[in-house]
């Protein structure tokens, strides 16, 4: 079963830069793309952005594009996000992802698609100040 610990969350100014740890542990022999997905209060869950497992691809929300790397560490069993530029709309709870799949079409395209999602991480706050 696989579990996931996210760290790095905070209280940042607008312009500022962040980098979310994921910590994941229990997936000895599966090999899972990792996706971070943010909700705003009042919001639904979004996605942010997915990497592959052998990191050859990522994929990002057009909102964050430009400003957020998504990278992972398979040695250290650990997914990063590096955001920088930071805007009040980006002032979220960040979670974690680990799904079975990278791509998906069914009715759209989807990026580490929800309905592979194995496990999900507790969250990492993200406040924006301005």
């Amino acid at each position: 079963q696989v579990q996931l610990v996210e760290s790095g969350g905070g209280s940042v100014q607008a312009g500022g830069s962040l980098r979310l740890s994921c910590e994941a542990s229990g997936y000895p022999n599966s090999r899972y793309s990792m996706g971070w997905f943010r909700q705003a209060p009042g919001k639904e869950r979004e996605g942010v952005a997915c990497i592959s497992f052998r990191s050859h691809e990522s994929h990002y929300a057009d909102s964050v594009k430009g400003r957020f790397t998504i990278s992972r560490d398979n040695a250290k069993n650990t997914l990063y996000l590096r955001i920088t530029s930071l805007k009040p709309e980006d002032m979220a709870m960040y979670y974690c992802a680990a799904a079975r799949l990278y791509y998906q079409y069914v009715d759209s395209p989807e990026y580490c698609p929800r309905e592979t999602i194995e496990a999900w991480g507790q969250g990492t706050l993200v406040t924006v100040s301005s």
